[in-house]
């Protein structure tokens, strides 16, 4: 099934899809168990970089059930969260009490400029096509602080791919569209908002994962 191309409708999908999953998620990844040893390095590595550098407010753009913002909380980090999803903002808050977590889009983030010392976008880009990855990409520049750091997480491939079929054969009947992207194409984007890269990993998939995956860190000049 293909979704719509308006960006409303998109946001609608996303937030409809994560809604009905929101549960199962959670039950499911209650922690960093999806994550490859390699991936958790980068989030570390992400973590002490902005520690080291002065600061610890760190913003989980696209937080979901709010997994990853306990990571880097658990790291010394004062962590805000973001999603568009009630359900998964839901779990949240009922896994994890003490954490700050609004709903909110990418695109339109409700915060000061230069408010954090890092972003973490941690695949929470991959279900925005190319002409919404810039406007969100540009909301994280404004809403880091010179010098902050920004980490973005993504499936590696090269266009859209129904993921919807996925989630359908477990039960849940939505529709959701995730786009691969090549580490290329993730560092042209930051650049093209003033984040330049300071690092990148490229792996290939292990366990039952499908796909290769790529994690880009930047940093705001």
């Amino acid at each position: 099934m293909e979704p719509s191309d308006g960006p409303d409708e998109v946001r609608a999908e996303v937030r409809a899809a994560y809604d009905a999953i929101a549960e199962d998620y959670a039950a499911t990844y209650p922690g960093t168990e999806p994550e490859a040893r390699l991936d958790l390095a980068m989030v570390e590595d992400f973590a002490d970089r902005v520690l080291e550098g002065g600061g610890a407010r760190v913003l989980d753009a696209g937080c979901g059930t709010g997994r990853m913002a306990r990571f880097l909380a658990d790291r010394g980090c004062s962590v805000v969260g973001v999603d568009i999803s009630p359900g998964m903002l839901a779990m949240a808050r009922r896994d994890h009490p003490d954490l700050e977590v609004h709903e909110a889009s990418l695109t339109a983030l409700p915060f000061a400029d230069a408010s954090f010392d890092g972003v973490l976008l941690w695949y929470s880009v991959i279900h925005l096509p190319d002409h919404e990855l810039g406007l969100a990409l540009a909301e994280v520049a404004r809403v880091v602080r010179p010098g902050g750091h920004v980490l973005v997480a993504s499936q590696k491939g090269d266009g859209p791919v129904d993921v919807g079929a996925r989630l359908r054969e477990r039960g849940h009947d939505v529709v959701l569209t995730r786009y691969h992207r090549g580490p290329r194409d993730l560092m042209t984007a930051l650049a093209a908002v003033g984040l330049g890269r300071r690092a990148r990993m490229i792996r290939e998939a292990v366990g039952r994962e499908q796909e290769g995956q790529v994690v880009v860190l930047a940093r705001r000049a």
